[in-house]
């Protein structure tokens, strides 16, 4: 399926298509430079790593994936949690950490492989937006945060074991004094990315505003001296580091079998969050373009490139939000346009690896200052809380949860904590009582309307699973309690909104049922759904319960209920002992 699909697009490729693909793919190698070594410094990694993802995590996924604009490659919400991952190695073994991560890249890819080919990639549909929120806005918080001793210049303190607040507060207390320098350049590069980007808004010019922020505020550190190595071979201000100016070569990492129970939580993390990611990137840009998406295709694309990724010595990836972006605003109509991203970068990488050296840390915390401040929908987080409290308290909790616990489980503690507050929520069953009207129409009873001396007429809507048999069991024992106190011989129960009956359920039901026939009670059911009629047929309760008393649910709205009804009425008017008083008679009978 995928050769068919590659060839026929091959047929329909022409100079025009590639030349939209070609100048789309330069505009976005254009941010990926800069965004591919800021990535790696966020996760704390050395900068190289993130320019190799950019390469081979962008081209494998671009050649394998579905969608025509998604870009690959690093990204800061996937670096965080590869930081958040990696915070318990030594700060100074960081090839050790380096190791870790490759074994990690593979790890992720290895899951999202098992997702592709189990169809497991509807599961992300279970993470709400409000987690999503939520995770994003203590992404960026801590994004900030871990920049802070960088945008100062001051040394990292602290260890991998330590909650990333009380590292800051070691950076800050005992990470030496603030650099005038740093803090220039790191400010520097906020107000300027700030402004660029509001001229490219303003103007729609070619979103090269990061980029061409590092290279004013890295000329204009290299110009003063600031990033130059004096006599004693120290830099007035902390630098990047040279990028070797080689591609990335095959590399099987040197791991510890300990590495991969410790890496686990994460793994599956960093494989759940960069779908989520990239899937809701795709459908975004596929809903303006109307292009058809294999999502399944799209999974085992990510992992593809990830697994390749990890022995290659690339920082994990997923879909950039930003990139995609910027590759669908440029022009780009196939997937092409991402084979000359990672081909641009490469050639960038070899042809510029040098000037590196010359680029100052602070310059890259002003740029990831301006990333995280970018990673929160003020807008969208507004409209979430003062719509629900649910979702409000969700988006809190996620949050703090990436502060305080760690960011690799505030996805798994948001999911964990909707599905415990959604469960309660789904398993309230509504039970309402009801009257027909002579206009023959089924309504809720009110206060005006005179209780039925000769039939009950109950409503359940809900799901009919294991959380609701409590409500379930409590209305219909209710309902029979009624029944016979007040000596009412005839009780109609509509089915027709519950859906879903499970095994709990159905056993009540049936003891209703059962009870409901020792104490001389006929109870109907309207309104019954197929799956409702199907599990019943399954246990045979048409050898102990007539099945003249189910009524299907039908097209007509209310007609199994009204049916119910007439036939009780009809029951009664043959019957002589009833007690139904003829102001009742006429609004209930229904001939």
């Amino acid at each position: 399926m995928l050769r068919l699909t590659a060839w026929r697009s091959a047929l329909h490729y022409d100079a025009a298509t590639g030349r939209r693909d070609v100048l789309a793919g330069l505009t976005v190698a254009a941010i990926s430079l800069p965004q591919g070594m800021a990535y790696a410094l966020l996760a704390g990694v050395d900068p190289r790593y993130g320019l190799y993802s950019a390469i081979v995590v962008t081209l494998i996924a671009s050649i394998l994936g579905s969608s025509s604009h998604l870009i690959n490659g690093p990204t800061s919400a996937i670096s965080l949690l590869v930081f958040s991952a990696l915070s318990h190695f030594d700060p100074d073994a960081r090839a050790q950490a380096a190791e870790a991560m490759f074994l990690l890249g593979v790890m992720v890819g290895a899951i999202q492989i098992l997702i592709a080919v189990f169809r497991l990639g509807d599961l992300t549909r279970y993470i709400s937006e409000s987690v999503i929120l939520g995770f994003m806005a203590g992404a960026a918080a801590l994004l900030a945060i871990s920049q802070i001793g960088n945008a100062l210049g001051l040394r990292s303190r602290g260890h991998g074991d330590q909650n990333v607040l009380v590292r800051l507060w070691l950076t800050l207390t005992e990470g030496g004094p603030v650099s005038g320098k740093a803090l220039t350049l790191s400010l520097g590069a906020v107000t300027l990315a700030t402004l660029l980007r509001a001229v490219v808004r303003r103007y729609r010019l070619p979103q090269l505003d990061m980029l061409v922020t590092l290279i004013v505020v890295a000329g204009f550190a290299w110009f003063t001296g600031w990033s130059v190595a004096g006599a004693d071979g120290q830099t007035a201000v902390g630098v990047a580091g040279v990028v070797p100016a080689s591609l990335p070569s095959f590399h099987i990492a040197d791991i510890r079998l300990s590495w991969v129970s410790d890496l686990g939580s994460s793994a599956l993390a960093i494989a759940f969050m960069g779908l989520l990611e990239a899937l809701a990137i795709a459908k975004s840009i596929a809903h303006k373009t109307r292009q058809p998406l294999d999502y399944n295709r799209q999974c085992l694309a990510e992992g593809a490139a990830n697994l390749a990724g990890g022995f290659f010595q690339c920082l994990p990836g997923s879909g950039s939000l930003s990139r995609s972006a910027i590759n669908f605003q440029a022009g780009a109509v196939t997937r092409f346009s991402g084979v000359v991203v990672a081909l641009a970068v490469a050639a960038a990488l070899l042809a510029l690896a040098s000037l590196t050296q010359f680029i100052p840390k602070a310059a890259l915390a002003g740029l990831l200052f301006v990333t995280a401040a970018r990673l929160i929908d003020v807008t969208r987080l507004r409209y979430t809380i003062r719509a629900s409290g649910f979702d409000a308290g969700l988006v809190i909790v996620t949050a703090l949860s990436a502060l305080v616990i760690g960011v690799e489980f505030s996805i798994l503690i948001g999911v964990t904590l909707s599905i415990l507050l959604f469960v309660p929520r789904a398993a309230k069953l509504k039970v309402s009582e009801l009257v027909v009207t002579p206009e023959g129409v089924v309504r809720e009873r009110v206060k005006d309307d005179p209780p039925s001396p000769s039939l009950i007429l109950i409503d359940l809507q809900g799901e009919l699973f294991f959380g609701a048999a409590p409500d379930l069991e409590r209305a219909l024992g209710d309902a029979l309690q009624r029944a016979r106190f007040q000596g009412i011989g005839q009780i109609v129960v509509r089915l027709k909104r519950v859906r879903h009956p499970d095994v709990v359920c159905l056993e009540v039901v049936e003891q209703f049922l059962r009870d409901a026939e020792t104490l001389g009670v006929t109870v109907r059911l309207a309104g019954a759904q197929p799956d409702f009629l199907a599990a019943i047929a399954r246990l045979h309760f048409a050898e102990w319960y007539p099945v003249e008393r189910i009524f299907p649910e039908e097209d007509d709205r209310d007609s199994a209920t009204l049916k119910a009804v007439r036939q009780t009425y009809a029951t009664l008017a043959t019957d002589r002992s009833t007690d139904a008083h003829p102001r009742t008679a006429d609004l209930y009978y229904l001939v």
